[in-house]
């Protein structure tokens, strides 16, 4: 991988149905529904407003062998209609269900960490389906997600990267064992810094191994609205930036339909960088880009030395007399330049970009100070032009969080030049919260919901944040089921996790701590956890 040149990463092709991944293929765009896959009729029609939306593949979750066999019944009443986009079956828990889906739709994703801990049984259960598949020509994606490995995996490593690499490195010897070749990977974290450090871990290990499968890229139970596109974006965009991504699916607590405007404006941003006019640079001798470890910087005022980021104005950059700010680009860090910045302790720098690739351009000025030994204290800055609110929401978390989670940046400025009015304070330190650098509010960490869960997603969340929106620091997670409950919310403080019908489970941390509350009275039962355990802040 180029650090400062896009280029994407050649990939093995997958087919899956008529719409092939990988290789030199367009990135797909991917949602998935959250209508229950029993219901045919309202299953059909939620996947052709995707469809018409542009959604790529469709994904249905199936808990049961009945769900498993109503896929072939939405397959085919979507074929009568005219809709052939593929249709893939998300599998938790049931081996059966998974052989009954790889009969039906053109791909099946199935979670290691599901599947028993003995390796010669899971040798076994997993060549069976691949055997099943490979009659059927149906795809597998090996989807592992942080909190939910197996406990052969958590016993040797831990709630890791290294076990989320390893799990799926176990599975893909399988395949390759197998000669199993339609095979796509995601590896998913609602932690955008466990997400992307996972992914490039990943990536490193299977070239390594002589692996080049494609990925498919998702920030999992991201959230929704602004919240959840910056998070999505911060986390999706670092790794595009890198050439990685195959395949990407927002998860939002939202329609689905709604998801798939924002991976599409997402992707085509990042697709503007190829071509680009060349970037003249070398790594840092010692840099290590898998490590994400934050660059060491001197302290001028309260910026640098190890501060949390700041989010600067520009009138910010007149109030203090014994600083002095320098803007800076790639070009202009002659060596002069550079040995002010390393020499005048109080200087603190600007970067800025107007590189079509910026995060290469803004990335190859940072290693430039890393040569040299300078600790100047660095402020990322970028200047648009949009005339589009979320556009600018997506494109500014996807520049500035690749540079966060590289360890780059000790604060941020962000213009617009454009009719779209945002508070960019505010954006930045979403940001800032999405890389977890800086906490300044609640984080709340939601599923986007699926055939499985057991309430109203949108208007539960409304309902918790309205409650704890004022709480500082704290990570409360909104889970339809038990599927998506304790594993998947991985480090969040609390969470509120659908147990059945109209009932509702508390969590703190991965304990459960009440169980089958009624859902009307379980917003005010967490409101009354939060206070009981000391985190309540009027």
């Amino acid at each position: 991988m180029n650090l400062f040149n896009y280029s994407r990463r050649l990939s093995s092709i997958v087919h899956i149905g008529n719409t092939p991944l990988g290789g030199d293929n367009p990135i797909r765009i991917q949602s998935m529904a959250n209508v229950p896959t029993i219901d045919t009729p309202a299953a059909v029609a939620q996947a052709i407003r995707m469809i018409e939306t542009g959604a790529e593949y469709v994904r249905f979750t199936a808990q049961g062998e009945r769900e498993a066999r109503n896929l072939g019944r939405i397959r085919r009443e979507l074929n009568q209609v005219g809709y052939a986009t593929p249709l893939v079956a998300d599998i938790h828990f049931n081996a059966a269900a998974a052989a009954i889906a790889a009969q039906e739709v053109e791909k099946v994703r199935i979670n290691p960490g599901n599947y028993a801990s003995e390796p010669e049984r899971i040798r076994s259960q997993f060549t069976a389906l691949l055997n099943i598949c490979k009659e059927r020509h149906a795809a597998i994606r090996i989807g592992v997600n942080h909190g939910s490995l197996s406990g052969r995996m958590m016993e040797r490593y831990g709630d890791t990267p290294e076990g989320m690499v390893a799990s799926c490195m176990e599975f893909l010897d399988l395949c390759r064992e197998a000669d199993f070749q339609d095979v796509v990977i995601s590896i998913k974290a609602s932690h955008t810094a466990v997400m992307v450090k996972t992914v490039r871990l990943f990536v490193s290990e299977m070239e390594k191994s002589g692996m080049n499968y494609p990925l498919h890229l998702g920030v999992t139970e991201a959230g929704e609205g602004e919240d959840g596109r910056i998070k999505s974006a911060v986390g999706i965009g670092a790794l595009l930036a890198d050439g990685i991504g195959d395949t990407i699916r927002v998860s939002l607590s939202e329609a689905p339909e709604k998801e798939i405007p924002v991976a599409r404006t997402l992707v085509n941003y990042l697709l503007e960088r190829e071509g680009h006019t060349p970037i003249a640079a070398s790594p840092a001798p010692g840099y290590n880009h898998l490590a994400m470890e934050r660059r060491i910087s001197r302290q001028a005022g309260e910026i640098g030395g190890g501060h949390p980021p700041v989010v600067l104005r520009e009138e910010d950059l007149k109030s203090s007399p014994s600083i002095r700010f320098v803007p800076i680009s790639l070009n202009s860090l002659t060596d002069d330049v550079v040995r002010l910045l390393s020499e005048d302790l109080s200087t603190i720098a600007i970067l800025s970009s107007n590189h079509r690739n910026p995060v290469g351009e803004m990335r190859a000025a940072i290693h430039r100070l890393l040569s040299a030994g300078c600790d100047v204290p660095l402020i990322l800055r970028r200047d648009y032009r949009e005339e589009d609110p979320g556009t600018l929401i997506l494109k500014a978390s996807a520049d500035f969080g690749a540079l966060l989670l590289d360890g780059f940046g000790d604060g941020l400025m962000m213009t617009n030049q454009g009719a779209a009015a945002i508070n960019t304070e505010h954006l930045l330190l979403g940001i800032l919260q999405a890389t977890r650098l800086r906490i300044t509010r609640t984080e709340y960490i939601s599923c986007p919901g699926c055939g499985r869960t057991l309430y109203d997603l949108e208007t539960t969340i409304a309902r918790v944040k309205a409650a704890t929106t004022q709480l500082t620091g704290l990570k409360i997670a909104v889970m339809g089921c038990i599927v998506n409950g304790p594993g998947e919310m991985a480090d969040a403080d609390y969470g509120y996790v659908g147990a059945g019908p109209g009932k509702i489970s508390l969590y703190k941390g991965k304990h459960c701590v009440a169980k089958n509350i009624p859902e009307e009275a379980a917003v005010d039962r967490l409101v009354q956890l939060v206070k009981e355990n000391g985190d309540w802040k009027d």
